[in-house]
């Protein structure tokens, strides 16, 4: 039992799920507990920093790639077909990583399918609420990206944090630390000093599409809303219920893709008739539809294996890249009150992540 418990404590200070910390200890090879940890330790610390890598590029570069596709001369793809292949793709890679932890078998995989989906109607029913929200936040952030320059976007959307953590602690019953409470109100105040005389920070508009910079503020603070309470509901359902984050996925984008081909029909329905549901697409297009699809499953990758600072550092990096690349590629000027901003949301998001209170741990009573 000493074992067990050392292994739980070892898995849940490392960010393991509890999960696999309350998994027996059992040593088929013999070898003793710190020659386990140290040979598993390597490839784990890999995994951790490649996923935190592609993380902090996946995020700029959708951050990018998305505004220059919205900006750019020529044909307009319609946005809410390329949200449908997003969630589509999510939906198609997981059902094939389900395929291979079912060891490629097509009667597992189905009947894990059959199990976990089919044969619960209702659950399917809960899964459709965060489904949908996702499916609307992803065609507000094309209106965002449309309208607000890539730096001020990729700051702006960090508003995120507090939504989520206002949610958490309404839904969750989750517990901030007073320094917690401090860096939300940095963040909200650094990204206050981004939007303030942002004109100014602006290049004169060149663009192929007009910009509106209320219309694109207004979208992506409805987007942080809808992350915010998505991602909590999320996170109740995960934890709550068996199934795994990539069934859970499968559900989010069949269910995203349903929705998202009905406001195809409702949004966009006469342009799509006239000009075809794939109009508009190139390679560039497709890699943003691609980035957006693989976002969520880097995440959930992310969460096993890094601890919040790590993410800090991942979405630190996201900020400063897509800041950097926007004054060489969208001829971006930087003002005192955006870079004063930045920095106090980079601030935020380290605070955040790293005074997260301890938990209490129950008195046992011997």
């Amino acid at each position: 039992m000493d074992s067990a418990r050392e292994i739980k404590d070892i898995a849940e200070e490392n960010g393991l799920n509890e999960s696999l910390a309350d998994t027996p200890y059992q040593s088929a090879n013999g070898l003793p507990p710190s020659t386990l940890n140290e040979s598993s330790a390597a490839p784990k610390n890999t995994i951790r920093y490649a996923s935190l890598f592609i993380l902090m590029v996946q995020n700029a570069a959708q951050t990018l790639v998305m505004r220059y596709v919205r900006v750019r001369p020529g044909d307009m793809f319609v946005s809410t077909t390329a949200v449908v292949m997003s969630e589509s793709i999510k939906c198609l890679t997981c059902l094939l990583i389900i395929f291979h932890e079912e060891g490629y078998s097509v009667l597992q995989w189905w009947s894990h399918l059959c199990q976990n989906i089919f044969r619960q109607p209702l659950d399917c029913l809960k899964i459709s609420v965060p489904a949908v929200v996702y499916m609307l936040q992803n065609n507000l952030l094309y209106v965002a990206a449309s309208n607000l320059e890539a730096a001020t976007y990729q700051v702006t959307y960090q508003l995120k944090i507090l939504t989520t953590a206002l949610f958490s602690v309404v839904m969750l019953r989750k517990e901030l630390s007073r320094l917690q409470w401090v860096s939300l109100l940095l963040l909200f105040v650094g990204v206050a000093l981004v939007q303030v005389n942002s004109e100014a920070g602006k290049k004169a508009s060149h663009d192929a599409v007009e910009q509106n910079q209320v219309i694109g503020l207004t979208a992506v603070i409805i987007a942080c809303l809808m992350s915010g309470f998505a991602g909590v509901y999320f996170e109740k359902l995960l934890k709550n219920t068996p199934q795994s984050v990539f069934v859970r996925n499968v559900q989010l984008g069949f269910i995203g893709a349903v929705f998202g081909l009905a406001t195809v029909a409702v949004k966009d329905g006469a342009r799509v008739k006239e000009h075809g549901f794939f109009f508009g697409y190139d390679f560039a297009v497709w890699s943003v539809i691609l980035l957006m699809s693989v976002g969520g499953l880097v995440v959930a990758v992310v969460v096993k294996y890094a601890d919040n600072i790590l993410k800090g550092f991942a979405t630190s990096g996201s900020i400063i890249l897509a800041c950097v690349a926007s004054v060489y590629f969208f001829e971006f000027r930087l003002s005192i009150e955006f870079c004063l901003g930045t920095v106090l949301v980079i601030l935020s998001v380290f605070m955040y992540g790293k005074f997260v209170p301890v938990p209490k741990k129950p008195v046992i009573h011997t």
